[in-house]
């Protein structure tokens, strides 16, 4: 129960430390004359983390830990890592994008063009399967999956409308 409790904590202080960070990085990008798009579903991916954090801390503290799909979720997170440190001040939790400003493509957006997706998709499905919870993996896994259809789709669409250097 202690490494339960522990592993859902780090992952808690870890959201809850990118929430300034995005900000501070939304408004300097905002500075610069960058601008938001398609705000509107951005409530819901927030309410599906909220809800998704808020189960697992409901269900998993007196589950079994097991072990390959914690070390999984470990490799996850330093590719959470990677991406946070290859957007740097670039990074937000919003579609903001700042025309003329040339695309990022090293690191992972080498290899995949929405990486950090990838990753969040892989922390849902994940996480979940650290404490055995194969039905909340799922349903928050086809819950995301439906919410990264619109804003895959809508960052698109702001990247391809913006004209980069």
């Amino acid at each position: 129960m202690i490494l339960n409790l522990l592993i859902l904590a780090l992952v808690t202080i870890e959201r809850l430390a990118e929430v300034p960070l995005a900000a501070r990085n939304t408004r300097r990008l905002v500075t610069q004359g960058a601008r938001e798009h398609a705000s509107g579903h951005y409530p819901l991916i927030v309410a599906l983390h909220v809800t998704w954090l808020a189960a697992l801390w409901w269900l998993a503290p007196s589950q079994p830990v097991n072990g390959a799909w914690l070390s999984l979720f470990v490799l996850v997170e330093i590719g959470r890592a990677w991406v946070l440190i290859t957007l740097g001040p670039r990074w937000t939790t919003r579609i903001i994008v700042l025309p003329g400003a040339p695309l990022v493509r090293r690191g992972p957006y080498r290899f995949v063009d929405h990486p950090n997706y990838l990753i969040v998709a892989c922390e849902i499905l994940v996480l979940p399967l650290v404490f055995g919870l194969v039905r909340t993996a799922i349903l928050f896994t086809l819950l995301n999956s439906a919410l990264l259809a619109i804003r895959i789709r809508e960052e698109n669409r702001a990247l391809s409308s913006a004209h980069f250097g």
